[in-house]
């Protein structure tokens, strides 16, 4: 973390029944407002991934974006984003996958990750785990090794890290 000590959950905000009711909504934009919090949280995930071996950073769109690109730069690796369909100009993999209601698609250029490469994927919160499974499978066809899902907030009643298992998760906060 920063120099100064500096309480995440104190720059979090909780908003009931939010989208729907019945459901706390964990905000992150007041940490996003104020530099010390926001620099804190990229302190916390550089601390943790400074030495390990990460050829690149990846998320999905889109609050995972804004954690990720500081964070590859502190670490001097580049930064692939997965999009949902028709948002890349290149050619793509997809990754077809299954939610609660329905079925979504993600996508990543041909050449954002190459066989091999170790990955580090990151996301503003895990809650049910399916978008960062999704992630870890369409990363994996393309022949990268996942090393670990990070999150600045992991809602554990909601089983996210067993949805993601067998990878390796680590959050800065969680919540029961």
């Amino acid at each position: 973390m920063s120099d100064s000590a500096c309480d995440l959950r104190d720059y979090i905000r909780e908003i009931s029944d939010f989208p729907k009711p019945g459901v706390l909504f964990r905000d992150i934009t007041p940490l996003l407002a104020h530099p010390e919090a926001f620099r804190a949280s990229i302190d916390g995930f550089a601390a943790r991934y400074r030495s390990e071996s990460i050829d690149v950073l990846v998320a999905a769109e889109a609050r995972g974006f804004i954690f990720a690109a500081p964070l590859a730069l502190e670490l001097g690796i580049g930064f692939v984003p997965i999009r949902k369909p028709g948002k890349l100009p290149f050619d793509t993999h997809s990754f077809h996958y299954e939610l609660e209601y329905g079925v979504d698609t993600l996508e990543m250029h041909i050449d954002g990750v190459v066989s091999g490469q170790r990955v580090l994927v990151i996301d503003d919160l895990l809650a049910t785990g399916g978008t960062v499974r999704a992630c870890c499978q369409l990363l994996e066809r393309a022949g990268a090794h996942v090393i670990e899902c990070a999150f600045v907030i992991e809602l554990l009643g909601l089983g996210g890290a067993k949805a993601v298992a067998p990878h390796r998760t680590f959050s800065l906060l969680q919540y029961d």
